[in-house]
This record gives structure tokens, sequence and C-alpha cells, in this order.
């Protein structure tokens, strides 16, 4: 049994798929960054300093009464609460992950589609009684000097 684990564990596919998840892991890691510390705190200065990660619904008050000056303080005192702001940041996150799987796809399909020239058409034809070859316009072998068809 270990022998078959082994066997399948090393197969091509099974590596890549485990790169793969790895480097899917660190990229969304880089695009949560990337949304969280360098896209929302602009977007959130020209709204007016709103902190988009601290947008929060309060939809049940916690042990101490409200309002929560954030979402760290709503969540300490125990409230049930909306988070819209986490939920903008994770479909920001989302789509930027989306767009760059879209742009590598695309990539990739282009190389794959690129159309291989077809080759030359061949310029000699086989005499079919020596099996020579002989150029296409040729109605003599010049090996056997039969004739042949023109073609």
């Amino acid at each position: 049994m270990f022998k078959e684990f082994k066997e399948f564990a090393m197969k091509g596919n099974v590596i890549d798929m485990a790169v793969g998840i790895i480097i899917g892991a660190a990229f969304t890691s880089v695009v949560n960054s990337l949304v969280n510390d360098l896209i929302m705190p602009p977007v959130g200065l020209l709204l007016g300093n709103v902190d988009f990660a601290n947008i929060f619904a309060v939809l049940k008050e916690g042990k101490a009464a409200g309002p929560y000056d954030s979402l760290a303080a709503a969540k300490a005192a125990g409230a049930v609460t909306l988070n819209i702001g986490i939920f903008v940041n994770a479909m920001i996150s989302f789509v930027l992950v989306a767009f760059a799987v879209f742009i590598l796809v695309r990539n990739i399909n282009r190389m794959r589609s690129q159309e291989i020239p077809a080759p030359p058409a061949p310029a000699t034809k086989d005499c079919p009684y020596c099996l020579s070859a002989v150029p296409l316009k040729a109605v003599r072998c010049a090996h056997c000097t039969s004739e042949l068809k023109a073609a």
C-alpha cells in the first residue's frame, strides 16, 4: 500500500497540483495585502477617512451598549455585526485574483492557439517505377527515363 501511495504521490500531476496550491496560497496573501494595505487606504481617504475594515452594522448589541468605535470593540463587547467592510475587501481581492487568473489563462490559450505554419508543398514526387525523387513538373524520370504523368 505504501508503494502504491508513493507512486501516486510522485506522479507529475500530483506534484504540479501541490506546487499550484502553494503558489496560489502565497499569491492570495499578496493580493490580500495589496487590497488591505495599498488599495483600500487611499480609497478610504478619498471617501473621507473611511476605514473599510471598520464598516459594519450592529444586528444585536453586546454586553456593553453601543455605539462601537470599531469592529474590534463591537466584537469585544459580544455584539452581533454585519461586517460590510470586510466583505468589500474580500470582493476586491476576489476580483483582482480572478483578473490575474484571466490574464494568465488568456496568455496560455494564445500560446496554445498560435498556428504552426503549414509545411511547404513538396517540390518533388516519387517515380512510380524506380521510386526516385523527381521534380514535380518533370515528365521523365532522370534516373530510369520512364515517362511520368504530368502533375
